[in-house]
């Protein structure tokens, strides 16, 4: 399976885990249903800001996202001043 493959069927297994449509993600990510859909189907490349929301979302680290650690606690957040 290629990387990207993998991260397409990692965003599609954490949402239906928690038991989500795509289209609640759609609505928190503020894209179309559709636009969501190929997202998971890699139909279309994934925004970063679009990606920082759903690691935020699925409290892990973008790197769990697209397939490059299976440590899903996301990284220590970094200090606002």
């Amino acid at each position: 399976m290629l990387l990207g493959d993998f991260m397409y069927k990692r965003l599609k297994d954490l949402r239906e885990d928690r038991e989500l449509k795509q289209k609640d993600l759609a609505k928190l990510l503020m894209v179309g249903q559709t636009t969501y859909s190929d997202y998971e189907l890699g139909k279309l490349n994934i925004p970063i800001p679009i990606l920082i929301r759903l690691a935020t979302f699925y409290n892990t680290s973008i790197d769990y996202l697209v397939g490059l650690t299976d440590v899903t606690t996301p990284y220590p957040q970094k200090k606002q001043n």
